[in-house]
């Protein structure tokens, strides 16, 4: 429930305890002392909870004095009512390694996070709600946010450094003014977070533009922007709106993430340290985006839309970030660093930590299993609809969706076309590979003989978009599947919801039918006596879905860029472990191990909000 707007001098002077960051005529303070905030971004969502306080120990010697995380509402409710802070969702357990390792922190929790990951850290549930209009004022929608923020903000709350914990800034929204300008839904945001007890330094965050501050920024509240170039436009930008308060660079972005399709982005270490001098130079405080970027594990990466076509992320987040996805301290960290240390010395004090252990490279000879059809068949109870279901309507987040009709088919050729097919269809025509379809090719051809045919779509959810106008667009087949102009009516489905896998149902699925050559499950034994990370190669695979002793890593796809997924060592334990693969196209017949990523061919960018 909200409360009514606050008033924010008598927050922070006559009724509260003072926040332990204030600001006044320009400059940043840390209780009363002038201050720069020197932050790095770090997910707990994308980095194991065995590797949390490695990885925050990096961060700190890489001279930095605060990290902050974004809180992703889907990851820790997936689904409604089931809310869970336990494991890899510990936000608190986080927070307390932060802060042994004399780290501030910084909380950024939405409820929409962006962030490239799915749907914008924003529920499926929530989303395909008919009739939901989300980041708006509307009623339905804020009253979701708040019994979300009646669980999480206590939580942030309670980890308060007027509370004994290390949180000192708090940020509204997230970057809103690239998307909307329904101020009263921000202020709602703001008065849910000051109603649970946030009493620290509260933000926003966005691009340095006029119309980007113009839609989200709030009068009172420390306007901060979010960019990767030319941070004397964006101090000079702030400053002419906001005279008197300091400039704080939220996200600068030393780096960029990656699309399938793409080339690996990334950004030397001399400009992105350039950069990170000139705002400092500008006496401002900086986060910089990512600090260690870590890994889309499971199905968790989001999608970007161009306009034209889909954009889904890849598996990986390193992001060229100073700390590398496995943890090795990269040469963009070493030229960050003598930036950053150079304001108080403090990270120049602290040992550099040696760069994680990695297993030998190795060969894995696989095993084939179940093919491809007849496993997801065997896989999940079937869904009997006269017409194809949304995963929406499947209660089905993520992974795929098998729709099967049987159409009768006069003799000749007929287009058959799928209206409204998010993201990508694999057909078989009476069990043969037919065609593949995404979002702008969804038609195809079948010889029809008078005979029934029997028709089958394996529909692959790519990742929900997680930026932009189309954010929450709903997944699976939206529309209908027609032959020349007669819509196919009497449709069999099976939701399969792979990140919800456990090891028992892989093996079952694996071991559902016998193989065929082409496409399906295999599996590989990787013994070892002392687990440590390695980067897991699939030569000869086409595009599917890896398992390592029943945990989801992510997604493969030949087409690049990457080509090696990161494998966490606290994922394997000391024998034999398995690795399980759901091929979508063509098995190759071996798994390799690395010694290092390839992340694919590289290209430089870097953001110029032209």
């Amino acid at each position: 429930m909200s409360s009514p707007p606050p008033d924010r001098w008598s927050r922070h002077v006559s009724t509260s305890p003072p926040a332990t960051l204030t600001y006044g005529d320009g400059v940043l303070l840390r209780d009363g002392r002038p201050h720069r905030v020197l932050s790095g971004s770090l997910h707990y969502f994308r980095v194991r909870p065995e590797q949390w306080a490695d990885r925050l120990r990096r961060l700190a010697a890489l001279g930095l004095n605060t990290v902050d995380t974004y809180v992703p509402w889907n990851f820790h409710e997936r689904a409604e009512g089931d809310i869970r802070f336990d494991g890899p969702r510990d936000l608190g357990r986080f927070a307390r390694l932060a802060q042994a390792e004399g780290l501030d922190v910084i909380v950024r929790p939405g409820p929409y996070i962006c962030a490239e990951w799915d749907n914008g850290g924003l529920p499926a549930w929530l989303t395909g709600t008919p009739g939901m209009r989300l980041r708006t004022s509307h009623g339905p929608f804020l009253a979701a946010v708040d019994r979300w923020f009646d669980e999480l903000i206590p939580r942030v709350a309670d980890l308060q450094t007027i509370r004994g914990g290390p949180v000192v800034a708090v940020q509204i929204e997230n970057e809103y003014g690239s998307y909307g300008d329904d101020h009263a839904y921000v202020r709602h945001v703001r008065d849910a977070l000051v109603a649970r007890g946030v009493t620290e330094l509260l933000y926003t965050a966005d691009g340095p533009t006029p119309l980007m501050q113009d839609g989200g920024a709030l009068p009172g509240e420390l306007a901060a922007a979010t960019f990767g170039s030319r941070p004397d436009r964006a101090a000079e930008l702030l400053r002419s709106r906001r005279p008197g308060e300091p400039f704080f660079c939220a996200e600068f972005w030393n780096g960029w993430f990656d699309h399938w399709g793409e080339k690996h982005h990334i950004r030397s270490a001399r400009s992105a340290a350039e950069t990170v001098g000139d705002i400092l130079d500008e006496g401002g405080s900086v986060s910089l985006y990512m600090a260690h970027g870590g890994t889309n594990f499971g199905l968790w990466a989001g999608a970007n839309h161009d306009g034209g076509r889909i954009r889904p992320t890849v598996t990986s987040y390193d992001s060229d970030a100073p700390i590398a996805e496995n943890g090795a301290l990269t040469p963009k960290f070493h030229a960050l660093r003598e930036k950053l240390t150079a304001i108080d010395g403090a990270g120049a004090e602290r040992p550099l930590p040696a760069d994680p252990p990695l297993l030998a490279p190795r060969r894995l000879p696989v095993t084939r299993h179940a093919a491809l059809l007849d496993a997801l068949r065997a896989a999940a109870e079937p869904v009997h609809a006269p017409l194809p279901l949304s995963f929406e309507e499947l209660s089905l987040a993520s992974g795929l969706a098998l729709y099967e009709a049987e159409p009768l088919l006069p003799p000749g050729d007929h287009e058959v076309t799928v209206t409204g097919l998010h993201d990508r269809a694999q057909v078989f025509v009476d069990g043969t590979p037919a065609a593949v379809l995404d979002r702008e090719s969804s038609s195809f051809t079948v010889a029809g003989t008078g005979a029934p045919v029997r028709l089958a779509l394996l529909v692959e959810n790519q990742g929900r978009i997680n930026y932009g106008p189309l954010l929450g667009q709903g997944k699976g087949i939206l529309g209908g599947v027609r032959v020349e102009r007669r819509l196919v009516h009497g449709w069999t489905i099976r939701p399969l919801p792979l990140d919800e896998w456990t090891r028992q149902d892989t093996a079952r699925a694996a071991a559902a039918a016998r193989p065929d050559g082409r496409a399906g499950f295999a599996t590989a034994t990787l013994t070892v006596d002392e687990p440590a990370d390695t980067f897991v190669a699939l030569p000869g695979f086409g595009k599917g879905f890896l398992w390592v002793n029943g945990t989801l890593l992510g997604r493969y796809w030949e087409i690049g860029p990457q080509t090696t997924l990161y494998l966490p060592g606290p994922l394997l334990h000391p024998g034999d472990n398995t690795l399980t693969v759901l091929e979508l196209e063509r098995l190759g017949d071996r798994i390799t191990l690395h010694d290092r990523p390839d992340l694919g061919p590289q290209e430089e960018y870097v953001e110029t909000f032209e």
